[in-house]
């Protein structure tokens, strides 16, 4: 390092080499390479581009770093925070950060702050050149937002809010001096960190599944031996489920440890017991650090076991007791507290047999903050940033539980039709690359809405492939396939349903399965003859059959259902279909016609739960 001059250095940052590259270049660390830039004075500085071509008078500066001598970016007087966007939107990590990101810039400009937004995707609103006083068009790497950092001098920035991307240089911003505001690093690292977590959850007395994190595959299959199978498999520190599965065999788990210490070599693998066939909520929130203002309780119309991201969620949730209600949201308000959460928080449970376990916390902005404000009318991501810059929920007049006046459902979007070959099925790896929402004052009609957006309209009239795993072969599933058998559908099933539907009274004709030699459901499919699968997998067997069967219904456009929950809702949508006229409202009408019911009041105790869950009954979820 002593041989490199400043002119060597200078002109390696002028043909774009990053500290880190010339770090691995010269066998050093990039600290070490940033501190010579600096003894050097080989310092960036920031060009500004005319946003308006000098028509008029730019509103916000769009700022570039580059290696030359005059800087344009000039620095005010004025008390000012850093929000870190989500970079290019990817499977995982899209356009929802970027919403929270604009809100949160909205709730600092009324408290009075300049906003210097730092983001390097041109499709976003963070990136408008009427959203902050200030835009740094770069990258969100550590030495692009140090350099940043270092012209501004903010009085804080905020990580919290562009998802997994500016977490992960948290920590060394905040090594390099500068604040970071809202949830502490500390207390997102917690979060993380299964094993203290893990203690954490223990202190709390709140269930989660059983678990182990392992480095090597000796170590997963003891860990397997002790809670059993299946298991969710994962590396810790990972973005949108990247590399998470379902394992069912030691050798399936063998497998998979290679590809999982490939894709995180320096965090071990969480191991924890899959809860298959049970329901999953998701519950978004804020926190000022002493109060918790819970924003909606989300129930997933999909398994547990799916990314909470590919799900169709309800909110109200559809099917809960009071007591379960009342357990959501104390667990949320305890989980919140105890990781000294300011701002936003996501927190995702599975229930099964009646017991609400938690499975991961989220003390940031999650994906679903969107979907919730809009159901609700209360913007979580700009109160967020209210709590962070020191103000208090009770000072900002947050209204109570709102969500529970119309019933919302969001859908999912995927983009298979691109892809015809890729595997249909969902499982803990996200796949979404959008979603949207429908809202009326029915579920049927929400949740016909959702699926018309989504661009799978459900048939009227036709033929439905059934094939249900034999833990579904249950009365409610029955009650289901005969609301189907009411609407007029005709009913194709596997030999073992055939053989339950027929017991219980429900006219169909048997097939075969995927794979058979002679004409098996996948031709009959390709043939035209089936409007809407409901196919149940449970185990890996009846999973492989689902990816051919999925992969067929995506390529000749047939609506393809994995849960007696989503089947049941398809029905009752079919039904509002059929019998009524879909109408359209804006949200802000909905919002009006719920306001005139009288003011929302706070739901907080075991009674209070109990009058919403009468009150989400009338809905007829």
């Amino acid at each position: 390092m002593k041989k490199i001059t400043r002119d060597i250095l200078l002109k390696a940052k002028q043909y774009g080499f990053s500290d880190r590259q010339l770090a691995t270049i010269w066998k050093t660390e990039e600290k070490t390479v940033r501190d010579l830039r600096k003894t050097l004075d080989v310092i960036p500085v920031f060009k500004t581009v005319d946003t308006c071509a000098a028509e008029f008078a730019a509103e916000t500066p769009y700022h570039y770093s580059t290696y030359e001598t005059e800087n344009e970016s000039l620095r005010s007087d004025r008390k000012k925070i850093i929000i870190l966007g989500g970079g290019p939107n990817r499977i995982g990590q899209g356009i929802e950060f970027d919403y929270c990101c604009v809100h949160g810039v909205m709730g600092l400009e009324e408290e009075g702050y300049e906003t210097i937004m730092i983001n390097c995707n041109p499709e976003t609103v963070s990136t408008d050149y009427d959203t902050t006083d200030k835009l740094y068009f770069e990258p969100l790497t550590l030495e692009d937002v140090l350099s940043i950092c270092e012209q501004e001098r903010p009085d804080g920035i905020i990580v919290s809010f562009g998802g997994q991307t500016p977490l992960k240089i948290a920590k060394a911003l905040e090594a390099n001096g500068f604040k970071i505001i809202g949830t502490s690093t500390e207390g997102i690292d917690l979060a993380e960190d299964r094993k203290r977590f893990g203690k954490l959850l223990r202190e709390l007395d709140i269930p989660c599944p059983p678990w182990g994190t392992a480095s090597n595959v000796d170590e997963a299959l003891e860990i397997t031996a002790t809670i059993g199978y299946p298991v969710l498999v994962r590396p810790s520190y990972v973005l949108g489920g990247r590399a998470m599965e379902i394992c069912y065999s030691d050798e399936a788990l063998r497998e998979y440890m290679q590809k999982a210490v490939f894709a995180s070599p320096e965090h071990p693998v969480l191991i924890d017991r899959f809860l298959e066939d049970a329901f999953e909520f998701d519950v978004d929130a804020v926190s000022d650090g002493a109060d918790v203002y819970i924003g909606g309780v989300m129930q997933h119309i999909e398994e547990a076991g799916i990314h909470s991201g590919d799900s169709s969620c309800v909110l109200p949730p559809y099917h809960i007791t009071a007591q379960q209600l009342h357990t959501l949201m104390t667990y949320t308000r305890k989980l919140a507290l105890a990781l000294n959460v300011v701002g936003l928080v996501n927190v995702q449970y599975a229930m099964q047999d009646g017991i609400v376990y938690v499975l991961e916390v989220n003390p940031r902005a999650s994906r679903t903050v969107p979907f919730v404000s809009k159901a609700t009318g209360v913007p979580l991501a700009k109160i967020a940033a209210k709590l962070m810059v020191g103000r208090k929920l009770k000072d900002l007049d947050v209204k109570g539980f709102s969500w529970a006046k119309h019933v919302s459902v969001k859908e999912s979007v995927f983009p298979f039709n691109k892809f015809p070959q890729a595997r249909h099925f969902l499982g803990p790896e996200m796949r979404s690359t959008g979603e949207v929402m429908g809202i009326s004052d029915s579920f049927g009609v929400s949740f016909a809405k959702a699926s018309i957006a989504a661009g799978m309209a459900l048939p009227q009239a036709g033929t439905i492939f059934v094939s249900l795993n034999d833990n579904d072969k249950k009365e409610r599933a029955a009650n289901i396939i005969r609301s189907y058998v009411r609407l007029g559908f005709n009913i194709l099933s596997t030999e073992g349903t055939s053989h339950f539907l027929t017991e219980n009274g429900i006219a169909n004709r048997p097939v075969l399965k995927a794979g058979d030699w002679t004409l098996n459901i996948v031709d009959i499919i390709k043939n035209g003859w089936v409007q809407l699968i409901i196919l149940t997998p449970l185990g890996q067997t009846s999973r492989e059959d689902e990816h051919a069967i999925g992969r067929t219904a995506m390529e000749y456009k047939v609506p393809f259902i994995t849960t007696l929950a989503a089947a049941a809702s398809a029905s009752k949508s079919i039904e509002e279909i059929k019998s009524n006229q879909l109408s359209v409202l804006s949200i802000q009408e909905h919002h009006d016609l719920a306001a005139q019911g009288g003011e929302a009041k706070p739901v907080e105790t075991l009674e209070d739960c109990e009058r919403m869950v009468e009150y989400i009954r009338s809905f007829q979820l």
